[in-house]
């Protein structure tokens, strides 16, 4: 089969279009011919060597395709009790023609749903429904301030507290990926103060609960942007993990802090009931043939997407 792998960290320049050994499905597990493929930041970061994983490694976590001619979504976390393997991290992943996964990571997807659709939405959205329903417990009608709408996980987050039920203030650096997303509230964070706009958008009570996947840059005004007794939810730090703690602020304002990562079976057939159902549909940014695997990851390295970007797979 043809495969994306990588044989050392590095660049997108490590990336190697290749043949690899087909999978050979294990008991209890199928084989998935793969029609499409996302790409992630955990794909950038693997590739980089943080962590370094042993080679070859073939990346990518979420997939559509088929199953003896089913047409299936994967869920990209297999549970072995209370330990999680991420696919394309711990395992092969689904940057390949096949991929062989546990029978129970493989769900249907409806007709009307494409390949690149299915594909777009495993990995960041059970990531942000686990943020948001299982961790914050987001209410009908509560505000939610999303910073970076225009990566996957901010617009995974985004699509999820709008579908259940909460009202959404996002930010952007970019007017233009602000005027093409759905939301209550669109805030510039480059040009514009989000602490003062989230105050005047919530007549000075502040967000009810903020998703926080930035670190550095934003963590200050995530605390001040929160109401007293609001909830944050961590997942990430991509300007550093190391910000000034500001811890005064959680406890004058009495605040809770979760840590969240990845999700659950629970987390994902959560997300996966929004979607199928059609309350919640992810963004496709752009799509790339698999053998064009490189300069996908230059896109979403560079930071021009707005959604997810999709590797198609040839059946």
């Amino acid at each position: 089969m043809k495969a994306i792998r990588i044989h050392e960290d590095g660049g997108p320049e490590v990336l190697r279009y290749e043949d690899a050994p087909d999978p050979v499905p294990r008991p209890g597990e199928v084989l998935v011919e793969l029609r499409a493929a996302s790409l992630n930041h955990l794909d950038l970061w693997i590739r980089k060597g943080l962590p370094s994983v042993p080679k070859p490694r073939i990346l990518g976590a979420d997939g559509a395709g088929l199953v003896d001619g089913r047409r299936v979504v994967i869920n990209p976390d297999i549970e072995h009790g209370e330990r999680i393997t991420v696919i394309g991290e711990h395992m092969d992943g689904t940057h390949a023609e096949l991929i062989a996964v546990p029978e129970q990571n493989v769900y249907p997807i409806p007709d009307e749903m494409s390949f690149e659709e299915a594909a777009a939405f495993p990995l960041v959205f059970e990531t942000a429904y686990r943020m948001l329903a299982t961790k914050a417990a987001v209410r009908e009608g509560e505000w939610v301030l999303v910073w970076g709408i225009g990566g996957g996980l901010g617009g995974a987050a985004n699509v999820i507290a709008r579908a259940l039920g909460a009202r959404t203030i996002v930010t952007s650096s970019s007017d233009e990926k602000l005027e093409r997303t759905d939301a209550d509230v669109k805030v510039n964070h480059a040009s514009q103060d989000v602490v003062e706009a989230v105050k005047a958008a919530t007549d000075g009570r502040g967000a009810d609960v903020v998703v926080e996947s930035v670190g550095e840059a934003t963590w200050e005004r995530s605390l001040q942007a929160a109401r007293t007794g609001g909830r944050i939810t961590v997942c990430g730090a991509t300007t550093g993990p190391n910000p000034r703690a500001a811890l005064h602020r959680i406890w004058w304002k009495q605040l809770t802090i979760y840590g969240s990562t990845m999700g659950t079976k629970t987390d994902f057939e959560g997300a996966y009931e929004l979607v199928t159902s059609g309350r919640a549909k992810a963004v496709v940014d752009a799509v790339f043939p698999l053998s064009e695997a490189r300069a996908a990851h230059e896109r979403l390295e560079a930071g021009d997407q707005l959604g997810k970007i999709v590797l198609t797979i040839p059946g």
